[in-house]
């Protein structure tokens, strides 16, 4: 398979010209080891997998090992297995701050960053790696097979819908059986794929923690930890409610979204394009797959739905300092958004206000009201890059 470049590699430039650390986060099998291998070439660097066995080995003596690569660049893939390092990655850091010394990869998030955070503040650039773009892919696949396959790679780009179909099946068994007990998580794995099947039924609904904590016979407290968990293993987003003074009661309950619309496929059992176009989840998982997209594309804009008492709601509104975006997310040749939509226009006064649907093309709908197809919204939109 011919290598397919990725947006990120533009801010991956900029991270390591600027720092001497910078650190790939993002879901396992997304390609973050793909893209730094292609990064590395044939240069002089140092690629070490900590999966390997033999490759931990040489870092038992780290601060040897980097001391006598100091004039390469190393790269060290899922480091999160061994947190340790980054105590003697700081170290080594500071004898030579040069930019472009280490590239870091990891398949989990908040406790890798916090980690880094503590003990790498002001050494290390963050950028995440989710799976395929959209704007990625063009001339490859088309928004249908993204939208029904997902962005991992291996599932997108498979001979057919049944090749899909099972690497998906074998990545959330890997991923309850191995990823999660690997992490550092004690849960039992009956338990685990049970919240996490239940949750696709959940896609693109507000969690009630009382309701779904008692579906599951857990307690609340357990429930947000265990949620935690698929958070931080980037599988799970939990869609904040957007906070605006607007002198309406909102909603302050998150949306929750099964990140990968492939994976979400898997775990209700949809197999085709004709059955997700029948089955009920439907609407919620093209809204999934919309807010996803647009999320990776613009890193820089803070991510929220809103929604009022009396059920005015954008699906999407984007912040960034006094920039304000709303988009409304419709699976449909002719959208027509909801009134509420329009009255939240009126009331936060967003510098654009855009319809993501399958459309041909992009249309005004009324004065300042764009309908636009994903590809066209995420080219509007898009920074094109996922840096921290």
């Amino acid at each position: 398979m011919d290598y397919i470049p990725r947006l990120a590699e533009h801010a991956l430039k900029r991270a390591l010209a600027r720092s001497p650390a910078a650190v790939i986060l993002g879901p396992r099998q997304c390609g973050k080891s793909t893209l730094a291998k292609r990064w590395i070439g044939d240069s002089d660097a140092v690629y070490l997998d900590l999966q390997d066995r033999a490759d931990r080995a040489k870092l038992a003596e780290p601060e040897l090992f980097f001391e006598h690569h100091r004039a390469r660049l190393v790269c060290l893939d899922e480091i999160q297995l061994v947190p340790d390092l980054f105590s003697a990655l700081r170290s080594e850091i500071d004898r030579d701050r040069r930019p472009g010394r280490f590239l870091i990869l990891g398949s989990a998030s908040r406790d890798l960053i916090r980690q880094s955070n503590e003990t790498l503040a002001g050494r290390i650039a963050q950028l995440e790696l989710t799976p395929f773009l959209l704007p990625e892919i063009a001339g490859v696949a088309d928004w249908k097979a993204l939208w029904i396959r997902g962005g991992f790679p291996d599932s997108l780009l498979a001979a057919d819908e049944r090749d899909s179909l099972d690497w998906r099946t074998d990545f959330i068994r890997t991923f309850l059986e191995r990823d999660i007990p690997s992490l550092g998580f004690a849960i039992p794995l009956p338990l685990m794929e049970r919240l996490w099947r239940t949750l696709a039924h959940y896609h693109g609904q507000m969690v009630n923690y009382s309701k779904l904590a008692g579906a599951l016979d857990l307690s609340v407290p357990t429930l947000k930890k265990y949620l935690a968990v698929l958070e931080q293993t980037y599988m799970l987003r939990l869609l904040a409610p957007y906070d605006a003074n607007l002198k309406k009661r909102l909603v302050r309950s998150p949306k929750i979204y099964v990140r990968d619309s492939g994976l979400l496929h898997s775990l209700l059992d949809i197999e085709s394009f004709d059955a997700l176009l029948a089955h009920p989840v439907a609407g919620e998982s093209w809204e999934g797959l919309a807010i996803e997209q647009l999320i990776a594309a613009m890193p820089h804009w803070r991510p929220a739905f809103l929604r009022t008492g009396n059920g005015a709601e954008a699906d999407l509104v984007m912040e960034r300092g006094q920039r304000r975006l709303l988009f409304e997310i419709k699976l449909s040749k002719a959208p027509q958004p909801s009134r509420g939509f329009y009255e939240l226009i009126d009331d936060l006064r967003p510098e654009s206000a855009t319809v993501v649907a399958p459309v041909d093309g992009p249309y005004e709908q009324r004065r300042g009201v764009w309908a636009m197809g994903l590809s066209d919204a995420l080219a509007r939109w898009g920074d094109g890059v996922a840096s921290g």
